[in-house]
């Protein structure tokens, strides 16, 4: 709730002179402004950011896999040597994610590199998974719109 008030103060001259001046007479003018504000909270609003909190979670993880999925493929592509300490820190990583597509499609190579078809059929298939979780969280935690109740009310008086 915020209430202001404010005075006012208005100058009248008096073009009568003293001693060759003018005579400037203040006089004040009472004016006050009250603004009150109310506002209901949403009964949910607690449970709505909750719900945006695990969604932000879940599209992090996700793309974390995701972007290491995609390392995996540049460095098969590129003919990583794959006894070097990153690429097997990105293998490593990866392989339980890609375990179940491993075998899927087979894996063209060209004088070395690699093109992983089943890395980029996981990168898709955990993007569609995670749009689903995310819609299942927010269905499931009724991400329902409550209600906000805003009233606010000015007076003005003058005098």
């Amino acid at each position: 709730m915020t209430v202001e008030r404010r005075e006012e103060r208005t100058e009248v001259v008096n073009y009568n002179s003293v001693n060759g001046r003018p005579v400037v007479i203040s006089t004040p003018i009472p004016t006050t402004v009250y603004q009150t504000e109310t506002v209901t909270r949403d009964s949910s609003a607690a449970r709505h950011a909750q719900v945006f909190t695990i969604q932000q979670v879940i599209f992090l993880l996700f793309g974390i896999l995701e972007a290491l999925l995609g390392i995996r493929f540049v460095l098969g592509l590129l003919a990583a040597n794959p006894a070097a300490g990153f690429a097997q820190l990105i293998y490593g990583l990866t392989n339980p994610f890609l375990a179940p597509f491993v075998g899927l499609f087979g894996q063209p190579n060209f004088e070395g590199m690699v093109f992983e078809w089943n890395a980029l059929v996981a990168i898709l298939v955990y993007v569609l998974l995670a749009g689903l979780l995310v819609k299942l969280v927010a269905f499931t935690m009724g991400n329902r719109r409550g209600d906000t109740y805003t009233t606010i009310s000015n007076r003005i008086d003058r005098v």
